[in-house]
């Protein structure tokens, strides 16, 4: 099985930034191959990565609910041909968008075969980075589950660590087969001060380290440009880095 990595956390974090900046340092260090899932209903994963999206695995689960299955063909075979062509590859990694329901309705059939087949894919990367929906509805939907490290991207707002605070309780209650599970600090202006440390502590949350402000990485993101991109000796990439190294196996 690959070691997987799931990433979560307020919206507006930057939670799909250091995504996109673990996958380069997996690349980098040569764990290949990496299988990055975009979770989030607001995809933009693959603008981080530089990736064109064709399709989408919601896509792929409406078009059955509504019976668009070609004559002939089973809806086992019809979601395995749709999975493949949604895997948008690159060298060292692949990306698969997960997408979102349209419409009301029960989606238990399509979703039971799109786990299926899910779990058929991951058995062919080394590493698996699932960056999920901004707050803790996936959690609660079980979306994350059995994964060796959670990832709990904040700010250096209140706002930001309290969220990150109650996805880490969330999934510990729900007991869904977290490993391990980490905070990080992004776009940091400073050390997190004592107050900080007291909360994290009185949870028994991790803090993995902090990323800094940067203003490479901004204007990458503001430009539309893919941050995986910037260049390893950027003072945000190389501390993301330095995180990983402690927290990957």
């Amino acid at each position: 099985m690959p070691f997987s990595i799931a990433l979560a956390g307020k919206g507006g974090t930057g939670k799909t930034t250091v995504a996109g900046m673990l996958i380069k340092y997996l690349v980098t260090k040569g764990r290949t191959p990496v299988l990055a899932v975009d979770a989030d209903s607001n995809a933009n994963l693959n603008e981080v990565l530089g990736l064109t999206v064709k399709d989408t695995l919601g896509n792929a689960r409406e078009d059955m609910k509504k019976g668009k299955v070609p004559p002939g063909m089973t809806k086992d075979v019809f979601m395995s041909m749709r999975l493949e062509e949604a895997v948008a590859e690159e060298e060292g990694f692949d990306l698969v968008v997960m997408g979102q329901p349209e419409g009301a309705g029960c989606y238990c059939a399509a979703n039971t075969l799109l786990t299926g087949f899910l779990e058929r894919l991951v058995g062919n990367y080394s590493y698996v980075v699932m960056d999920n929906e901004a707050g803790m509805e996936h959690i609660s939907r079980l979306t994350t589950s059995n994964v060796d490290v959670l990832l709990i991207i904040t700010d250096s707002s209140r706002r930001g660590l309290q969220a990150g605070l109650r996805i880490n309780k969330l999934a510990r209650d729900l007991n869904i087969g977290v490993g391990k599970s980490y905070l990080i600090i992004n776009r940091a202006k400073e050390d997190p001060g004592r107050q900080v440390m007291e909360m994290l502590e009185k949870e028994g949350l991790e803090l993995a380290g902090i990323i800094p402000e940067d203003k490479t990485v901004y204007q990458f993101d503001f430009d539309g440009k893919p941050t995986i991109e910037i260049d390893a000796d950027n003072p945000a990439m190389k501390a993301a880095w330095k995180i990983f190294d402690k927290i990957i196996s």
